[in-house]
């Protein structure tokens, strides 16, 4: 599905700049390098590509982020994790995205859980609360986890 049909925005004052392809390609390249570090194992290019505080939640737990350093340390090696349960890869599929403001857009995020093969094992999504920091770049500032969904035998 291509990114431009999912953009909306109903909220008053919400200007049109989202609706160039300009920030449609920076929240495209934003989840690709979200991806390389997760998969890579990356934490320090991971780090870089959130704003700290900021708060992850699911279901069962709520945890503030309060250090670069804490989120470096928590994905460093997290593709490991993966690897033992034979997923080596992932790819970021926009399923939702809605402008909250000029800087703030939610972003929810289908993973698939590809084996070496390329097929896919489950899924996991998560909705994204991004935000324009002073230079004009996407952070992470909140992340609410939907949870794992395996993957059907055929």
């Amino acid at each position: 599905m291509e990114l431009s049909k999912m953009v909306r925005s109903s909220r008053p004052g919400v200007n049109d700049l989202q609706k160039e392809p300009l920030a449609e390609d920076e929240i495209s390249v934003f989840f690709n390098k979200f991806n390389e570090a997760m998969t890579s194992g990356d934490g320090e290019a991971m780090a870089a590509l959130w704003a700290v505080p900021a708060l992850v939640m699911s279901d069962d737990m709520v945890r503030a982020v309060r250090t670069s350093e804490s989120v470096s340390a928590f994905f460093a090696n997290s593709n490991e994790q993966y690897n033992e349960r034979g997923i080596v890869g992932s790819r970021p599929e926009v399923q939702h995205l809605d402008w909250l403001t000029d800087k703030i857009v939610m972003v929810e995020v289908r993973w698939p859980y590809l084996d070496q093969d390329g097929h896919e094992r489950g899924s996991e999504s998560s909705t994204y609360t991004l935000r324009r920091d002073d230079a004009g770049d996407f952070k992470v500032q909140a992340v609410v986890m939907h949870g794992e969904i395996e993957a059907t035998s055929h």
